[in-house]
């Protein structure tokens, strides 16, 4: 079996490269390179290994006709066009917990210089002057900190934070009121937030959502004297805004260690007093860099090696403890969207994945990508887990995802539906005890089959003598059989039969069984 080629194109921890070796990998380290020079060698790999210096754009992602995975050492991907990477079924992964106690302190270091005005009481005494009583500074000691985003970065600076005896509110429309408790800070509106807040920290991802998140509507909402400190992304904060209010009075301090613009050479803001800027310092610690480095090659190396999917940005992870549980549904949720797919003949404008019993207990992403990826996967062969989502989007299929905790028939059951033009249809499949996915029902039908191989789909009147017509059909045209799974309605009524067999039925076979009394439909089927 070939290797898994990865091409490493941003300085990185040298172990890095050993671990994707260790792994199984092939790996080649090349940084520096312009994207014309990128352009012409990723064809070669399967994985892209970066930093904030390598741009994966469209251009790049046309021409990297072998690869499957992109891994970013840190946590923002502003410099990969993930819906390009998504369309071409490319997993995006990045790591976002390896920098997070280094991005969290660097805030509380900022969050300091603010309170004691340190970086202008040092350029004042270094230069000769000692003008103590200019520098009278503010304790944090008793103060309001206001978390606007509480997530992993977040949620270590309320730690400090409460360490440091100070008050802590949180704004995040994700943060449940239990995890608040278990934080030991208020959760409450962003109004809330800028009207109580004596210091205002940002820990949340650039979306439309977050977008200008402290515009000059809402920086006018902050109390007087407050101090705000940036770690997170620019163009979180009104940087024209900030400045004005900084002039003014009204923001008694602001600390940014991003910008809109990135590198920041020139602003505004630069020689505003009160004002302090770090050049996106946030993850820029030995331990921080190492730490994404070795995270980023194992999850990719997990990925081409052992298909594992960890901090997956454009696809449903599993973790660890998920990944033994899910991986059997998933089998089974893809050869359902693959039987549904192959059955199911024009526009689909609605597909429900329902589960019973034990599956309702699981991560349900996962198996609906499963799902899609077997569906569409009829149509193309290029569809994965990873674009799957996207194309039923572009498509205009709209997916539900359903849960019934309650037990039917089975103790585990995944039903797939479709919507058609002919109404409803759906198939259901279970597991038996050995993990191995099973067919249990065919659009109304109970019928038990293993979903695997070359199989026959027969609709026809249940009548005797059918089975026998069959068997000597495909028997005079060299075609074996290896199982038969019957199910019928009612007696005499309508049946099904899906047979296993050892090869593909020619298209002849196919129409000499559609001229067979009683038969009303014949397919090929493929899994």
């Amino acid at each position: 079996m070939t290797k898994p080629k990865v091409l490493i194109s941003d300085k990185m921890d040298p172990n890095a490269a050993r671990i994707f070796e260790q792994q199984g990998c092939d790996v080649d380290v090349i940084t520096g390179q312009t994207p014309d020079e990128l352009k012409a060698i990723i064809g070669q790999y399967d994985g892209l290994a970066i930093r904030s210096s390598t741009k994966v754009t469209q251009d790049i992602i046309d021409a990297a006709t072998n690869l499957k995975v992109i891994g970013r050492a840190g946590i923002g991907v502003d410099n990969v066009d993930i819906p390009a990477a998504s369309a071409k079924g490319i997993v995006v992964m990045n790591t976002p917990f390896g920098n997070s106690i280094t991005t969290a302190e660097h805030a509380i270091a900022l969050m300091f210089a603010l309170a004691r005005q340190l970086p202008e009481a040092d350029t004042s005494t270094q230069a000769g002057k000692w003008e103590k009583n200019r520098f009278m500074g503010v304790e944090v000691t008793g103060k309001t900190l206001g978390l606007i985003g509480a997530g992993n970065i977040g949620s270590i600076v309320a730690d400090r934070a409460l360490g440091l005896r100070m008050k802590v509110v949180a704004y995040d429309p994700f943060l449940s009121a239990e995890r608040a408790v278990d934080m030991g800070v208020e959760k409450v509106e962003l109004d809330q937030l800028l009207a109580r807040a004596d210091f205002i920290t940002l820990h949340t991802p650039l979306t439309d959502q977050t977008r200008n998140i402290l515009s000059r509507e809402n920086l006018g909402k902050t109390k007087p004297g407050v101090r705000i400190v940036n770690c997170a992304r620019g163009g979180l904060v009104d940087e024209a805004a900030l400045k004005d209010l900084l002039d003014s009075g009204h923001v008694a301090g602001a600390a940014l260690d991003v910008f809109v613009t990135e590198p920041a050479k020139e602003h505004a803001l630069f020689g505003t007093p009160n004002f302090v800027a770090t050049p996106h310092l946030g993850a820029s610690t030995n331990e921080a860099q190492v730490n994404v480095a070795l995270q980023v090659a194992e999850q990719m190396a997990d990925y081409l090696v052992h298909g594992g999917v960890t901090n997956a940005l454009n696809m449903p992870s599993l973790s660890a403890e998920e990944a033994p549980k899910l991986r059997p549904y998933m089998a089974l949720a893809e050869k359902l969207g693959t039987l549904v797919g192959q059955l199911t003949t024009g526009a689909v404008p609605r597909i429900s994945i329902h589960t019973e019993g034990a599956a309702t207990e699981l991560n349900l992403k996962p198996i609906a990508a499963a799902v899609l990826a077997g569906f569409l996967r009829v149509q193309s062969d290029s569809v994965n887990m990873v674009n799957a989502p996207y194309l039923a989007k572009e498509r205009g299929i709209e997916v539900r995802e359903i849960k019934t905790e309650r037990e039917g028939d089975y103790h585990t059951l995944v039903r797939v539906s479709v919507k058609t033009d002919a109404g409803e249809r759906s198939v259901a499949g279970t597991l038996f005890s050995n993990a191995e996915p099973r067919l249990v029902e065919l659009f109304g039908i109970k019928v038990e089959a293993e979903l695997a191989g070359n199989m026959m789909y027969i609709v026809n009147e249940d009548a005797p003598g059918f089975i026998g017509r069959i068997g000597t059909l495909l028997g005079e045209n060299g075609i074996n059989i290896g199982t038969f799974n019957l199910g019928r309605r009612e007696a005499g009524g309508e049946a099904v039969l899906l047979l296993s067999v050892d090869s593909a039925v020619p298209p002849a076979v196919l129409e000499q069984a559609r001229s067979l009394p009683g038969v009303k439909k014949v397919m090929a089927l493929a899994f």
